[in-house]
């Protein structure tokens, strides 16, 4: 593994739930700071207030792992770099090491992968 990737996978393991959260909308495609928050609202079914969110966001760009571009003179978009990217990926790794330990769990992971890969 190189230094980078050590780097990548040790800023995405400090990560906040919340943070991580925010990566995985993201990995589905760019969104702008509103369809973030109605993304998470709906994962939450709870409201997601701005002063948490764009804290977040902005201390996600900063470290790197979320790029942010202007879409309008009011509007920001938000979209993953390569190395939030591997943060996601690392996080999903760590989580099957930890839950897949029989052939009944890796059935069951197959299952979801399948039925959303479409």
């Amino acid at each position: 593994m190189s230094e980078a990737q050590t780097a990548v996978r040790s800023t995405a393991r400090d990560l906040t739930a919340f943070q991580k959260n925010i990566l995985t909308v993201l990995a589905e495609q760019p969104r702008y700071g509103l369809a973030i928050k109605r993304e998470l609202e709906s994962y939450y079914d709870d409201e997601v207030n701005h002063g948490r969110l764009y804290p977040n966001l902005d201390d996600l760009v900063t470290k790197g792992l979320v790029e942010k571009s202007e879409l309008d003179k009011r509007t920001n978009e938000y979209g993953l770099t390569d190395d939030g990217y591997e943060a996601v990926l690392d996080g999903i790794e760590w989580t099957l090491e930890k839950f897949v330990i029989d052939d009944e769990r890796a059935t069951a992971v197959q299952e979801i992968v399948d039925e959303n890969s479409a």
